[in-house]
């Protein structure tokens, strides 16, 4: 009787950002979450119920390859022991470099990884294998999956470099294992992550046109000096795809979080957000009447009257009531150092270890001028930091008016042409992420795949 042959129906794939874990990092967290949580809600921010969450998520979802984004180095392994114990991913491999981290799982029953990943600057290769699921046969196909965290930011020349050096290393992987004749056509890739960037990225274009050239601009500025051109056919962005019925929709937001621009930014301003950021006037009288509720320190000025300034006492009061005590973040350092915190000098020898450098102190008798408190939020402005902004405001008493949310798709997946999807499950949120329903800013995007070679 004849053997019934393997089916290898389908690779299922899901990517997620799953925003830093703050078991022993990202202790700021809880300032992602807008209108601060109240007391008896504070548990919704903790890593332990982050975890539950992104457990019962993955875990439903069941994909052969998980890509997450944003993974912290210092404790990867006890925070996603669950992958392995609890859901069965005993293959993984984490990005070498950096304090956010790709992480890519899969399942050994599943898919066999078939060449050793491959490290490049935040993008992470795997090439697998698919094992019938009946007859346990492994396929003769690769499939390669391309997990990128691109750089954020006005950063468009970097993230079009990450993504061609990232599809490079695949399609030179791919060609180590095709014999004469094999048409570069039949790659079958996958490309997924937090792309940091929507369709005006240039690294989007590149993907979805095939080229970049000197033509394209992004936040004004060249991405590429010369044309680069995608070794293969045009990637097809898989949750607009045409074969993918939305009734006319278009594909949901993967980020959704909080509008705060608008509010908190000057008028006329917006669009050079990443470049020369400058706060708004009611964002700016917020901060004054902040500073004053500090201000506890006496100075007298040259006319003899005297002038509230914050000292010691009311900083750390401050700092307290925004990063729950002194010690931590941009802002305490920066506090310093206006206060007038020097470091001590070397004298000369080796430079010292991060952690046998003295403690940053606030000065007993330092002074932090309203121009140097309103500088040290700028700064923070500078950095990004829109949320932590909003959220120390509302804290200390003047809440933003924000009502709307801004929603983007930042988290892509695409896939060659020799591949089509199957299914697109999507993912929603009506509501500003992280919320008690959603672990992270971003929602996962997730995929099955069939080879367009099976369905001939």
């Amino acid at each position: 009787m004849a053997t019934r042959p393997p089916t290898f129906q389908r690779a299922f794939q899901q990517s997620y950002n799953i925003l830093l874990p703050n078991s022993q990092d990202g202790w700021w967290t809880y300032k992602m979450y807008l209108p601060p949580l109240k007391h008896n809600q504070s548990f919704v921010s903790s890593w332990e119920y982050r975890k539950s969450l992104l457990r019962e998520r993955i875990g439903l979802i069941d994909a052969d390859v998980v890509c997450l984004q944003e993974v912290s180095p210092l404790s990867f392994e006890d925070d996603f022991a669950f992958m392995t114990e609890d859901l069965g991913y005993d293959g993984v491999e984490l990005f070498k470099k950096g304090r956010f981290r790709p992480a890519t799982f899969w399942k050994t029953d599943r898919v066999a990884l078939v060449e050793n990943p491959l490290h490049k600057d935040r993008t992470l290769l795997t090439s697998f294998r698919l094992i019938d699921e009946r007859t346990k046969v492994v396929d003769e196909e690769y499939w390669h999956v391309l997990n990128c965290h691109l750089q954020a930011g006005k950063q468009g020349g970097r993230r079009v470099r990450q993504i061609i050096e990232g599809t490079n290393a695949a399609i030179k992987t791919a060609k180590k294992n095709w014999t004469k004749g094999d048409d570069p056509k039949n790659l079958r890739l996958i490309v997924c992550g937090d792309f940091n960037g929507g369709p005006e990225c240039g690294a989007v274009q590149y993907l979805e046109r095939g080229s970049i050239g000197p033509d394209f601009l992004e936040d004004g500025e060249q991405v590429s000096s010369k044309e680069k051109v995608l070794p293969i056919p045009p990637l097809i962005d898989i949750l607009s795809a045409a074969c993918i019925d939305r009734g006319g929709a278009l594909p949901p937001a993967t980020l959704v979080v909080p509008e705060l621009i608008s509010h908190m930014i000057e008028q006329g301003n917006g669009e050079s957000a990443y470049e020369d950021p400058h706060f708004s006037e009611d964002v700016l009288d917020r901060l004054r009447r902040i500073y004053y509720k500090f201000a506890t320190a006496r100075i007298s000025s040259s006319d003899q009257s005297p002038l509230m300034h914050m000292g010691k006492e009311g900083v750390e009061q401050w700092l307290t009531s925004i990063n729950l005590r002194v010690g931590r973040g941009t802002e305490f350092r920066n506090a310093a150092k206006y206060m007038g915190w020097v470091e001590p000098s070397s004298g000369g020898s080796e430079k010292v270890n991060k952690d046998e450098r003295p403690p940053i102190l606030i000065p007993d008798d330092g002074i932090l001028t309203l121009d140097n408190f309103l500088c040290i939020y700028l700064d923070e402005l500078r950095q990004g930091k829109f949320w932590g902004i909003a959220w120390d405001l509302a804290v200390l008493g003047e809440p933003l008016p924000v009502r709307d949310v801004f929603r983007a798709r930042y988290d892509r997946m695409y896939a060659s042409q020799s591949l089509t999807p199957a299914a697109v499950l999507d993912t929603l949120s009506d509501e500003a992420c992280p919320n008690q329903y959603e672990p992270s800013d971003h929602l996962p995007v997730c995929a099955s795949f069939l080879p367009k070679s099976r369905l001939e």
